[in-house]
This record gives C-alpha cells, structure tokens and sequence, in this order.
C-alpha cells in the first residue's frame, strides 16, 4: 500500500527488532492515516527537496515499543513519527531546512555531532502541530532549539 508517492506502508513497519523478536508491529487503520499524513506533510517534501532516503524507525506497535524501551503513547505508535537521514545531507542543515519549510508537530535533532551524524525525529498530527523543536544528546538530554 503507497502512503504517498514514494513511500509504503511496508517501509513505515519494517523493524529489524520487530522481526527477530518475533514482534507484530500491524498498525490499525487509524494508525495508516496518521501514518499517510506523515509522509504526505513530512517525508514526501524532504525527498522532493533532498532525494531519496530510507526511514530508520516509523511506525512501532505498543509490544516493540516495549521492547525497544519506548513509551507505548509515543508518537510512533501512534503512526504520527519517523526517524530518518538523508545520505550526504548534514543533519542539522536538513532540520533548519524542516523548521523553515514544512508544517510538523515536533522536530528533535538527535546525537548530532556534525555532519550526517546522528539522526533526525519528525512528527506530524492532524491538527494542532505545535512546531517544537528541540535538540537531544546523551550528555545534556533534551533542549529547546536546534543547538549545534
């Protein structure tokens, strides 16, 4: 099933944890609109501007949530996140790009230390998007903004 141009339900589900622990990761219909949302709103315009990319981390089921040490009201598994890095692109470069150009509910830039390093969070909801931005790495956790 194609959520956007682009991009499938398969690659919003595939978890390489979901599979060697033998772990459903079959999102219900509510969580295949909010996961066609994200890629209309979010992914969709950053392969348009950036090129093709792979999702590292989309939809998560309450069970791999558990697993991976994940909170089960996350938004992915809610079918409303993705974690992602364009190859070749800096990470921070394409989180600026994000917060000056798309419409998204958070944005966390995430173990970034230059370049392609670390990776990128992006949440998109229905209605009320917040536009949050916020950086994270282990030594300080989470702040508001994209610091680099």
């Amino acid at each position: 099933m194609k959520l956007s141009e682009n991009f499938s339900l398969d690659e919003m589900v595939k978890s390489q944890t979901a599979e060697r622990k033998g772990i459903p990761n079959t999102p219900d219909d509510s969580q295949i609109e909010s996961m066609k949302l994200l890629c209309e709103n979010i992914l969709q315009p950053i392969r348009n501007e950036h090129g093709p990319f792979l999702v590292s981390s989309g939809f998560r089921s309450g069970e791999l949530c558990v697993a991976i040490g994940s909170n089960i009201q996350s938004q992915h598994a809610k079918g409303e996140a993705a974690d992602f890095e364009v190859a070749g692109v800096d990470n921070y470069g394409l989180a600026m790009w994000i917060q000056d150009n798309l419409d998204f509910d958070q944005l966390i830039l995430e173990c970034y230390t230059g370049g392609n390093s670390g990776w990128i969070h992006c949440s998109y909801k229905p209605e009320g998007n917040r536009k949050e931005s916020l950086t994270y790495d282990k030594k300080n956790g989470y702040r508001k903004g994209l610091i680099v």
